[in-house]
């Protein structure tokens, strides 16, 4: 016997009418006074590069600003390039890509599936804000929510995209980015096992499919102009986070900070969850943190992709808030664990 279509121990695939393959998911456009604060920053970040010549005249008296200014331009210089061949991509997939793509792939058996999908991240690139919809896409089609959530995490930290700008941000330090590659998909795949160990399924809210009537090309062009400017301005806040940190504070705090190993990945790990910057671009900010430990600095990097407070708001309108908030700590004490782990080995 069929079970009901309100019944809420019935399987996502069950719950939900065939749709045809022309359907697609995506996310919610989101609009108001985040998004203009974001499109302002963005817009800033790009002012302040074509006039930096200007500028640097007028502040050459100030050596704190000169240098201030130095700092934010260059990680911006750097960091533009993969924001926009990140964001380019990851709109191409969430529009382009059927999301049962992913299915194909998998082992039947949930335990074998999560590594596989983690290592899916290198197939299907994309940032955390397009990874967020694919793995609501994924679990409104059957797909058990510990794989997609696996998905979800090691997509946006371990594509081409996010390690080669490692390599250049890191001036080719390959151990930085075998670091960064190991403990991201450490994380997600640990992760993945404990929410199937933990049996929280029921905390997730199945999305809806949602179509938008307007063809590819459109959803395609909207996905990318949208996520540049919503994560050109994460970029312009951490570069000028980041900036003021190498400027205005005292060398002898951050000696005291980077010190300790644990307080100084502490402390770079919650700056990440704050400063929400997009995974292409994060390595750059990393970087520039050059009086942290390259341990703080791996978590930095970990930390971001995993959770922050974009990240959070997304996972609870896509999810719901009782699944976001569970599955926010939980994700935050695997990725630092996992960055100190693997940067006492390879860092």
């Amino acid at each position: 016997m069929e079970p009901r279509t309100d019944d809420p121990t019935a399987a996502p695939s069950r719950r939900r009418a065939e749709r045809p393959p022309s359907e697609r998911y995506r996310a919610p456009r989101r609009s108001g006074s985040g998004d203009w604060a974001m499109v302002s920053l963005s817009v800033l970040m790009v002012g302040l590069i074509l006039v930096r010549g200007r500028l640097a005249e007028l502040v050459d008296r100030s050596d704190a600003l000169a240098a201030w200014l130095t700092v934010f331009v260059s990680i911006g210089l750097q960091a533009l390039p993969f924001l926009v061949l990140g964001v380019v991509l990851s709109a191409a997939i969430a529009v382009l890509v059927p999301a049962d793509a992913l299915t194909r792939w998998l082992p039947r058996h949930p335990a074998a599936a999560v590594p596989v999908a983690g290592v899916s991240g290198l197939v299907l690139p994309g940032c955390e804000c397009a990874s967020v919809p694919i793995a609501g896409s994924l679990v409104s089609r059957g797909v058990r929510p510990a794989v997609a959530l696996t998905f979800l995490l090691a997509a946006p930290a371990i594509n081409p995209v996010v390690l080669v700008s490692t390599a250049v941000a890191f001036t080719g330090r390959w151990e930085m980015v075998g670091a960064r590659f190991s403990a991201s998909l450490l994380t997600a795949v640990v992760v993945g096992w404990l929410w199937l160990r933990l049996g929280r399924d029921h905390l997730v809210r199945i999305p809806e499919v949602r179509t938008t009537g307007h063809g590819r090309l459109a959803d395609f062009v909207g996905a990318a102009r949208h996520d540049l400017l919503h994560a050109g301005g994460f970029l312009v806040l951490g570069s000028a986070v980041a900036a003021t940190i190498n400027v205005l504070v005292p060398r002898s705090v951050l000696d005291t900070l980077a010190g300790n190993l644990l307080v100084s990945v502490l402390v770079l790990a919650v700056f990440a969850v704050v400063v929400a910057v997009c995974s292409e671009a994060d390595a750059f900010v990393a970087a520039s943190l050059s009086q942290f430990p390259p341990t703080a600095q791996l978590a930095f990097m970990v930390v971001g992709p995993a959770i922050d407070v974009k990240l959070f708001a997304m996972q609870v309108g896509t999810f719901g808030r009782r699944f976001a908030t569970v599955f926010a700590p939980l994700t935050f004490v695997v990725a630092v664990g996992s960055a100190l782990l693997v940067g006492a080995v390879l860092l």
